[in-house]
């Protein structure tokens, strides 16, 4: 083993030993860029091709949930017939209440119609089980009058009950899209810097979001698929900006409108607004915090309280019970 080192160690077998490494270094430099694939070349094709197999990708994703829409959604024949007869559409139907079910996440024709059809029925099903409890099971002895007053009352609350309902949904919505948003926000800058189109890097975050709020995946998804086949991107902004109703989404779609209009970074807009939103966040935080003892005022003295006297003065008193 000695031996083997001290051969090492000769000058002569140490300078053959180093024009050979320094021999198989030249030779392997000469030949890298023959042996080396051309990157940039399929980096460039990848990036011309990307757009076209995202916007394929989409469009079958819509047409699938199109379909998958129609066969769990698709209204009874006499709704139909219903709004038609009686031409609901144009009593009832307004370009809020279309924004308003959007919002909500109920999209399709279909959603529509049921709506405006037991916005109509509603109120002469409550109407009618109001007179029918009044009039046959029990009065309470109260006037007509008052009996009919109720009566309207009821028919009033069947007609604005599809619109509680909507509203329900919305809020929940938007619930769940604000506290995601500001996540979504900081993946979507990241996606940016790192060098993704903002359709890539829109897909991604739908991909990613979908685990702490399903809403916001989806609008984020229809948003990418409008950006890929849209003429003007400009609409699909403002479409996820109607969709969703917030004022943080809508200042996030604006910027990313003048953004590109006026060719400012978009790293820099979104880094801006990512920064926004944590603040708002932690504003909102700091708010709810702050409403918190005024909320826990009343439970105190209704359960917290009694428990502490008792507590304390329960001795007190069984000593004095025993004297």
């Amino acid at each position: 083993m000695f031996s083997f080192i001290n051969s090492l160690l000769e000058p002569q077998t140490a300078i053959a030993l180093l024009v050979s490494v320094s021999v198989f270094a030249t030779i392997v430099t000469l030949a890298m860029p023959f042996m080396a694939n051309d990157r940039l070349r399929g980096r460039l094709k990848y990036v011309s091709t990307e757009r076209d197999v995202l916007r394929e990708r989409h469009r079958e994703m819509l047409e699938k949930e199109k379909n998958q829409g129609k066969l769990r959604s698709s209204p009874k024949g006499y709704m139909q017939q219903a709004v038609k007869k009686f031409n609901l559409s144009k009593l009832l139907e307004t370009d809020q209440t279309r924004d308003k079910l959007k919002m909500a996440g109920l999209r399709s024709p279909a959603h529509v119609i049921t709506f405006l059809f037991f916005r109509a029925v509603l109120p002469f099903l409550f109407a009618g089980g109001t007179f029918v409890y009044l009039y046959v099971t029990d009065g309470f002895g109260l006037p007509a009058i008052m009996r009919l007053f109720i009566i309207m009352v009821g028919a009033y609350i069947g007609f604005y009950l599809p619109n509680i309902f909507v509203s329900n949904l919305v809020s929940r919505r938007q619930d769940s899209i604000r506290r995601a948003f500001s996540d979504a926000l900081d993946l979507l800058l990241i996606c940016v810097e790192s060098g993704m189109s903002v359709e890539a890097a829109f897909g991604k975050v739908s991909s990613e979001i979908g685990s702490q709020s399903v809403p916001l995946a989806e609008e984020m998804s229809l948003t990418t698929a409008e950006l890929s086949y849209l003429q003007e991107r400009r609409q699909a902004y403002e479409n996820l900006g109607k969709r969703t109703g917030l004022p943080g989404v809508k200042g996030v779609c604006t910027s990313l409108i003048q953004a590109e209009r006026y060719g400012t970074p978009v790293g820099q807009a979104l880094r801006v607004l990512a920064q926004e939103n944590r603040d708002m966040r932690m504003a909102e935080a700091e708010k709810r915090a702050a409403g918190l003892p005024p909320k826990l005022t009343v439970p105190m003295v209704l359960f917290f309280l009694p428990v502490i006297f008792v507590v304390i003065l329960g001795p007190a008193a069984i000593q004095l019970m025993e004297l």
